[in-house]
């Protein structure tokens, strides 16, 4: 398959992951991050922007029952094992709807869970029905393919690092498995969005903890590439394989100005000249 899109070490295909990933070389891969469909559109309605609107993000994220359902993910779940390398480690996101099927399989595929980490949203949209709880939350699963091999964890950088927008982190207190991120900003969705786009700071926890410099970074499902944009901020190799040109046109809009901005602020290091504040790290 023949790249969408490539510069430097931001690599996108459009096409289908599962037969991308079969082709990709084995053991190839540093680590995986997959927000997989939630298979929720089913004609419900949620708030956002406090206004009511339909839950319906299209036809490749609607239910075709528990069975096909546990296929998918079982079958992406197993040609991303196969390129992942001995040590490598993989990142599922999901809500309740989907992220205890994907938890099944990975055990099934003989996986070896590291952690469940719940993402808590302190900016939550409400629920309308007002006959269950609040949604606030999704569901991380954390796992290495081969149990008997070390994988990356930075701990160092977990524990001591600057979190100032996450009111659970500690300072110098380790870094515990309930994270406070808020849903993705406004200038995150500059270009546009994807209806389930994660945030920024969410995707570069997750690339820093796992990952070091250089590493390839996997993202099957890469919509509008947050996890690209966190991997090549943080000094990684990417590739995001999704079959939604719009997403991907999206993708490459929000990386190039990333880079431009990137580059700015280096020449204006270069020069000894103070970067403007509008100039994003």
């Amino acid at each position: 398959m023949e790249p969408y899109y490539e510069r430097d070490n931001f690599i996108l295909y459009h096409g289908d992951s599962l037969e991308f990933l079969k082709e990709y070389p084995e053991n190839s891969v540093d680590m995986v991050f997959a927000d997989p469909p939630y298979n929720l559109s089913n004609g419900g309605f949620s708030v956002h922007a406090g206004r009511r609107v339909s839950v319906n993000k299209g036809n490749w994220d609607k239910s075709r029952g528990f069975n096909d359902d546990y296929n998918f993910h079982y079958g992406w779940l197993e040609v991303c094992k196969r390129v992942l390398k001995p040590h490598g480690t993989i990142w599922v996101s999901g809500t309740y709807h989907s992220i205890y099927q994907c938890g099944y399989a990975i055990q099934a595929l003989g996986y070896h869970i590291l952690n469940d980490v719940s993402w808590f949203k302190p900016n939550a949209s409400p629920n309308l029905s007002c006959r269950f709880f609040t949604a606030s939350h999704e569901t991380l699963i954390w796992a290495r393919k081969d149990k008997e091999t070390k994988h990356t964890f930075n701990y160092s950088q977990m524990k001591n690092g600057f979190w100032p927008d996450d009111f659970i982190k500690k300072p110098n207190m380790q870094m515990r498995s309930v994270w406070a991120i808020g849903t993705p900003k406004g200038i995150e969705k500059k270009f546009g969005k994807h209806p389930t786009q994660k945030p920024e700071d969410l995707l570069k926890r997750i690339v820093l903890a796992s990952t070091n410099k250089g590493d390839l970074v996997v993202d099957p499902f890469t919509g509008s590439s947050t996890t690209g944009i966190a991997a090549y901020l943080l000094g990684r190799k990417f590739i995001g394989i999704d079959n939604e040109k719009k997403y991907l046109d999206l993708s490459i809009k929000r990386f190039e100005e990333l880079d431009k901005n990137l580059k700015n602020k280096l020449n204006f290091k270069n020069f000894n000249i103070k970067t403007p504040s509008y100039i994003t790290k």
